[in-house]
């Protein structure tokens, strides 16, 4: 791990300036410090690939999302579906000649 038992101790026995809030609600000041001080200790090559693995989850999600409302979809259409939840509607068509306004989301 990139940070040891004895630092997290002292970085969650730390106080807690006052009006301090974290970044999640349900995250304490505490173990947020300790998180902080986790990824600052992270390789870089270990934040890469859990960004790596956040953006394929993402687009599994997404995959499923569009299996559930679009059951029969090929898996062009899929892609193409996917594709036009990052893309606006004019470069869907310009790139791909497929309107996703006309096919539906």
């Amino acid at each position: 791990m990139w940070i040891t038992q004895e630092e997290a101790k002292r970085l969650a026995a730390l106080p807690t300036p006052p009006g301090y809030k974290t970044q999640s609600a349900d995250t304490s000041p505490a173990i947020e410090r300790i998180l902080f001080a986790a990824y600052a200790r992270m390789p870089i090559s270990e934040k890469a690939r859990m960004f790596a693995d956040l953006c394929n989850a993402c687009e599994q999600l997404g995959r499923a999302g569009i299996r559930q409302r679009h059951p029969n979809a090929t898996e062009r259409e899929i892609r193409l579906r996917l594709a036009s939840q990052r893309l606006d509607r004019e470069t869907m068509i310009k790139l791909f000649d497929w309107d996703p306004l006309a096919a539906g989301y």
